[in-house]
């Protein structure tokens, strides 16, 4: 038995994405798209939820590593797990583990869902809906924890290394 329900049907949830071209003219404009998605419910058309993504082409405008670092910390730390921070592609260890199938990177920057709406698993789902439609041309996708992770774990490593050493 359901012990709660969410607010509206999940079934009348939708997914608005756009594009602004907010970077035009900035030198990260070649480099940097900023993907909004908006969940809507489709009873009066009313906003549950938002997403950001960035679409980072690694192969054309400016040095990948250094447009996400000026674009937000968040970015950064992403950029500084995956990317060379010398020539701005993918890292050998992430390149060698990726199929080529595109020259860009997704990244999810930010999710929120209204909070009568958490706790039934449609944050995950709607996400996977946005990565499946941004995703076409991209080899990864990646979000800020995925880097925490990657570099705590790194960090463990190390400091494990260390301690062997004394």
């Amino acid at each position: 038995m359901i012990e709660r329900l969410p607010p509206g049907n999940p079934a009348e949830l939708y997914l608005r994405i756009s594009y602004t071209d907010s970077l035009s003219g900035t030198p990260h404009a070649d480099t940097l798209e900023r993907w909004d998605v908006a969940v809507l419910h489709a009873q009066d058309d009313f906003a549950v939820g938002s997403m950001v993504f960035y679409r980072v082409h690694l192969d054309r405008g400016v040095h990948a590593a250094h447009a996400m670092e000026d674009e937000s910390e968040d970015l950064a730390e992403i950029a500084s797990v995956i990317l060379d921070a010398e020539t701005g592609y993918f890292t050998d260890e992430v390149s060698e583990a990726l199929e080529y199938v595109g020259s860009a990177l997704l990244v999810m920057d930010r999710v929120t869902l209204d909070e009568a709406w958490r706790g039934y698993g449609l944050g995950a789902a709607l996400a996977v809906e946005a990565i499946h439609r941004l995703m076409p041309g991209c080899r990864a996708v990646g979000k800020q924890r995925d880097a925490l992770r990657a570099r705590t774990a790194e960090l463990a490593l190390a400091w494990k290394a260390e301690s062997a050493g004394e």
